[in-house]
């Protein structure tokens, strides 16, 4: 972060005191930046190629990424099984040991989480033979899908810079592509969907639009439901509004205030219906399958079984279930519980909330891309965008009851965020103090600074920069903290035979850095994870894979010890 906030004052300094500076470079760049803006498909297409190949070509500076955080893991239980040809699996036999963080036991052996983020890296393992691909797939998408809804709301140009400052901040180096978590660019993928149809819809009623629309609610409803519905809200209000607006006759109206004919608007609405409704019934089937239940969604299970605090602050705390592993008691009890009664308190959420909110925007912008934000009440005045403001005022108020806030809760708004940044860097441009191109300086060297973050980050491991690690609001550090358990499970899947591992915690272990989570089918995996309980369960466990090797390893060491299991002595080891 300071790096980033020298680099950025550094050359808005320049842009303020020089702002003619590479004027001829950037004019040139600036007319093939506006030509290839102007063919818009084209556009789009460059900008999700870009994003695509971009991270590709960075895969010998920064590889693909190995699982290291709670939901990283669940997600990809969901793609192994996906990709297996299942929707859930059998609750494994000895499932106590298996019990681990955002994975349903009970009544089926599965990820807590709604499905998109699982498919689509199903899609990655299957189609490219490792899971990460599918991800590196819908971010791509999700940078296209940007400039694509921005097209519909900014100048061409404008629109093109969006999506390609999508790459450079969430397409690259952020935690949405380099980490299996929370699922971000599929949210945004749908958000950008919704928001991009939505004028379109206005202008011609357009059975590809109307289908987009769809898809972008099917996504949502399968990432991000809660934000989705946040996002939701305001389109269908304002869909509503235009479709029942009668009070001028219609030579009367703007284009985009007419109201199309009925027969038109139901003979194009029949096909985005039906694929509302088709993935709603798959859905259900999908919860029946996995919960048993057609009506019980994902997390409201696995929240029940497990979780004292509740999302959502009026909400009251759940009475503490009987937990058979005290680093899930810490993590339920007391981490989350802890913030939940925070947050709660007065003094808490005047404390937390700002904070919400800082974490949000280094997360979007950065501190390249906070100048602009300065102007944010010209972009309040304007009428164009007065819509996404509302958008924006609907997510604050949804995001003011709940207790935690990470940036992909706010995915489904990613491409909302960007439209109002590119309208303040609009108003900033033409800012010309004393007859000086001042503003014009200062949105180039923006876009410049952003540019280099990128080189810089790339080029961090070789010349041995160390970055903020994970995790951090802007870029995704350089420390791979998934490589201690991905090397011992590379060693242990090497020897001979069939492997099980036993899992032992220090009292103070964190429960962030989780070890113990399997594959889809647990019998099959070459190596088993599995926590130790007390003696008579491990002997139990160890008669049960008899045919397996079994190892003790011991996280907190440093580095993580690994050695043969021996039930001797484990009684007064053995984590209750």
């Amino acid at each position: 972060m300071a790096v980033e906030g020298g680099i950025t004052l550094i050359a808005l300094t320049l842009a303020l005191f020089w702002p003619g500076l590479g004027s001829a470079a950037f004019g040139r760049i600036e007319r093939g930046f506006s030509f290839l803006a102007r063919k818009r498909g084209l556009a789009i297409f460059v900008v999700g190629v870009t994003a695509f190949l971009l991270r590709l070509a960075l895969l010998p500076l920064s590889p693909i990424p190995h699982p290291f955080i709670l939901d990283a893991f669940s997600y990809l239980l969901a793609g192994d099984t996906f990709a297996s040809g299942r929707l859930t699996n059998p609750t494994p036999a000895m499932w106590t040991h298996f019990e681990t963080f955002q994975v349903s036991m009970q009544p089926t052996y599965m990820s807590m989480y709604f499905p998109a983020q699982g498919l689509a890296l199903a899609a990655g393992k299957a189609v490219a033979g490792h899971p990460w691909y599918g991800l590196l797939c819908c971010t791509a998408l999700m940078c296209a899908a940007i400039c694509w809804m921005l097209q519909a709301w900014l100048p061409p140009a404008w629109a093109l810079l969006g999506g390609m400052l999508a790459i450079t901040h969430l397409g690259l180096f952020s935690y949405w592509i380099n980490t299996y978590s929370g699922g971000g660019s599929i949210a945004a993928l749908g958000g950008a969907l919704v928001l991009g149809a939505l004028p379109r819809l206005r202008r011609a009623v357009r059975a590809r639009d109307m289908m987009l629309l769809a898809l972008g609610v099917i996504i949502l409803a399968n990432s991000r439901p809660y934000e989705g519905i946040l996002l939701c809200l305001p389109v269908a209000f304002l869909l509503g509004r235009w479709l029942l607006l009668d009070q001028k006759r219609p030579d009367q109206k703007r284009p985009d205030q007419q109201r199309p004919p009925i027969r038109l608007l139901l003979r194009r609405a029949v096909a985005p219906l039906l694929l509302i409704t088709v993935a709603g019934l798959w859905m259900a089937y999908y919860n029946y399958r996995v919960f048993h239940d057609p009506f019980t969604e994902p997390y409201k299970l696995n929240r029940a079984t497990y979780a004292t605090a509740p999302h959502f602050i009026w909400q009251s705390p759940r009475p503490e279930p009987v937990y058979r592993h005290a680093v899930m008691r810490e993590f339920y009890s007391g981490w989350e519980l802890s913030a939940f009664t925070k947050v709660r308190t007065p003094a808490g959420f005047l404390t937390e909330t700002p904070l919400k909110l800082v974490r949000a925007i280094l997360f979007f912008a950065g501190i390249a891309l906070l100048p602009p934000l300065f102007l944010m009440h010209r972009v309040l005045a304007d009428r164009r965008p007065r819509f996404l403001v509302l958008c924006m005022l609907v997510l604050a108020v949804g995001m003011l009851m709940e207790t935690w806030l990470i940036p992909h809760y706010l995915a489904p708004f990613t491409a909302v965020f960007y439209a109002l940044g590119l309208q303040a860097m609009r108003h900033l441009r033409v800012w010309r103090p004393g007859g000086q191109p001042i503003g014009v300086g200062l949105v180039r060297s923006i876009v410049t600074v952003c540019v280099l973050l990128v080189l810089l980050r790339a080029w961090a491991g070789p010349l041995h920069l160390r970055l903020a690690t994970w995790p951090t609001w802007t870029w995704y550090g350089s420390e791979d903290f998934g490589a201690p358990r991905a090397r011992v499970q590379a060693d242990l899947e090497h020897l001979p035979g069939r492997q099980l591992v036993i899992v032992r915690y220090s009292p103070k272990h964190n429960p962030l850095d989780e070890w113990v989570y399997n594959a889809a089918d647990i019998a099959a995996s070459p190596v088993i994870w599995a926590r130790e309980m007390q003696t008579a369960e491990n002997l139990e466990l160890i008669r049960y894979y008899k045919d397996r090797t079994v190892w003790l390893i011991q996280p907190d060491q440093h580095p993580a010890e690994i050695s043969p299991y021996s039930s001797l002595g484990a009684e007064t080891a053995a984590v209750p």
